[in-house]
């Protein structure tokens, strides 16, 4: 009986980790994008939100009958490094027009279990017209029907909003197209993440590009850390205590410290807060962070510089690198090479000519790049992969290798590249 019992206990460990790799990947798991990992989530589902609510402080909600599990990720320093992307080709980032219409067709869908396209359209139509701050909608554009598919799209690809009859698409041609929908308004409104509702933080529109950085931060302010602003008003109803507790200052530098090595490429103790570094070179902290990394399934590398994390199934990620699956993924890995041999960093025109020189030597690839403005084209390119994997940083007007990029460097060319191109280096 204590062999199967170990054996069970190995399974269950296997499987909470492998549950966890998956929601950091997937933070809205649905039963028809990955039936498989829905059940083993819901399979684990009480072990899952006790390692999630301890470790990173985020709140996993599991609706077995909706078909779908929600992990809120919060962020105390928020960013734009992981844009909606349109679901057309290219997968350009959504634009500010795109953001508006998705605020906008959200509210509007919160009283809508069933609708058509066209009627959503008119919806939002009026509720834009209705509100100065916003430029009205006018389905007659064609541009205006591309914006408006692309956010149907995005819901679509969330499952909030689900296609009985049409096909989106079609819109875009024309806006007498007939599509209805269903409307899963309970999991529309567990899709945002952020604590505080943007109803609260009462702020007149014209103020709001001022004060935007703080109005974030407001987003995001967790009430159970304490340490509220100390210029709050005690007629605020959602001011916090200015009074923090030992208890509430340790679970937040856990947390804070943690989700930042679950979330993010690459962990650099220069990023990290004093406290927060105190804390995790600490005894207990170094000890908390090395169970929660083991109970998640990564491998944890540790230098003198920070912490990466190493999943050995490659799940939990959504950018992998290396990577050749574009060519300025590619051109990323082939400039890691200059960039780390130039410690003071490089400048715009030394990186041009750097991908000018990677162009020159693959003549037959990233034909795409192959003209006047290329090899800026190209280094934007790269350049922007390499800050998005933590890999290069920007300082002043040089992009600087990070520590972390020195593990990725292209060292030697095992064998020769068919049909010239980039593909035959190796690490």
């Amino acid at each position: 009986m204590s062999t199967l019992a170990n054996q069970l206990a190995s399974a269950e460990r296997e499987e909470v980790a492998r549950a966890i790799r998956l929601l950091l990947a997937s933070p809205l798991l649905t039963a028809a994008s990955d039936p498989a990992g829905f059940g083993l989530v819901r399979r684990r589902h009480d072990s899952l939100v006790r390692w999630f609510d301890y470790t990173c402080g985020w709140n996993l909600v599991v609706e077995s009958r909706r078909g779908y599990a929600r992990l809120t990720k919060i962020r105390a320093n928020p960013d734009g490094s992981r844009p909606a992307l349109r679901a057309r080709a290219g997968h350009a980032p959504f634009d500010r027009r795109r953001y508006v219409l998705l605020c906008v067709t959200a509210a509007e869908l919160l009283s809508m279990p069933m609708t058509t396209i066209g009627m959503l359209a008119d919806r939002v139509a009026q509720a834009t017209t209705a509100d100065h701050a916003l430029p009205t909608f006018d389905p007659v554009q064609r541009t205006e029907r591309r914006a408006f598919v692309d956010v149907l799209k995005l819901l679509e690809s969330y499952d909030v909003l689900r296609a009985v009859d049409g096909t989106t698409e079609t819109y875009v041609d024309s806006e007498q197209a007939k599509v209805l929908y269903r409307v899963d308004v309970t999991l529309l409104m567990r899709l945002t993440a952020a604590p505080v509702g943007a109803s609260r933080l009462a702020v007149p529109p014209d103020e709001v590009p001022a004060r935007f950085e703080d109005l974030l931060v407001g987003l995001v302010r967790e009430r159970r850390y304490g340490g509220g602003p100390a210029d709050v008003t005690a007629d605020d109803p959602y001011a916090e205590t200015t009074a923090t507790t030992d208890a509430q200052r340790n679970l937040r530098l856990r947390h804070s410290v943690l989700r930042r090595l679950f979330d993010d490429p690459v962990l650099y103790r220069a990023d990290l807060a004093e406290d927060e570094l105190a804390y995790v070179t600490s005894l207990t902290g170094r000890q908390i962070l090395r169970r929660s990394v083991e109970q998640a399934g990564f491998v944890l590398e540790e230098r003198a510089e920070g912490f990466l994390l190493v999943d050995p199934d490659a799940i939990a990620t959504d950018v992998r690198f290396p990577d050749d699956s574009s060519t300025a993924r590619v051109a990323a890995l082939l400039l890691l090479a200059p960039l780390c041999a130039a410690p003071g960093g490089m400048l715009p025109e030394q990186l041009a000519e750097a991908g000018a020189e990677l162009l020159r030597r693959f003549p037959g690839w990233a034909k795409a790049y192959q003209s006047e403005d290329g090899p800026a084209r190209l280094v934007d390119a790269a350049v922007g992969v390499l800050l998005d994997v933590g890999l290069a940083a920007r300082a002043r007007s040089r992009v600087v290798a990070r520590p972390a990029a020195y593990r990725y460097r292209l060292t030697q060319t095992t064998s020769p590249a068919p049909k010239n191109t980039p593909e035959g280096d190796q690490q």
